[in-house]
């Protein structure tokens, strides 16, 4: 993925993109690494492999307690439509689209919320996001790392 080189005041950022935010389990105020091969959340802050996983879950299960579906298809289907656009598109986008799609709520229930092995690998390129608050996702962050 690209990123543009932006003015911000007297220097030079880059916007990252919400989805790697909460991918990295960062906001703001938390650092990033900066090296000469590129930026990334610190080492010493990142979740396991399986915490991960279960960020995502707790993640899915929020969205489906606090949200109708009709809310979760129109971000989701909003969400696909830009990343498209931006040329973020992945395989598992062409399968979201058609689930999201379709009226069929345990389709949809069961790529968010299911533990086989399709559902957990969907459920890493999410188009759901951007639906919980920020408290709502520092407290998610907390659950994944106890």
């Amino acid at each position: 993925m690209r990123v543009l080189l932006r003015r911000i005041g007297n220097s030079l950022g880059v916007i990252l993109p919400k989805a790697t935010l909460e991918a990295w389990g960062v906001g703001e105020g938390d650092t990033l690494e900066l090296s000469e091969r590129g930026l990334r959340p610190p080492a010493d802050g990142a979740l396991s492999h399986q915490q991960r996983d279960q960020l995502k879950l707790l993640y899915a299960h929020a969205v489906v307690r606090e949200r109708a579906p009709r809310e979760i298809r129109a971000k989701a289907l909003a969400n696909l439509h830009r990343w498209k656009r931006q040329g973020v598109w992945v395989s598992a986008h062409d399968e979201w689209r058609q689930i999201v799609q379709s009226d069929d709520d345990g389709l949809l229930f069961a790529a968010m919320l299911g533990r086989d092995e399709n559902a957990v690998r969907l459920r890493q390129s999410a188009p759901y996001i951007g639906l919980l608050t920020p408290e709502e996702l520092k407290k998610l962050h907390e659950e994944a790392r106890a």
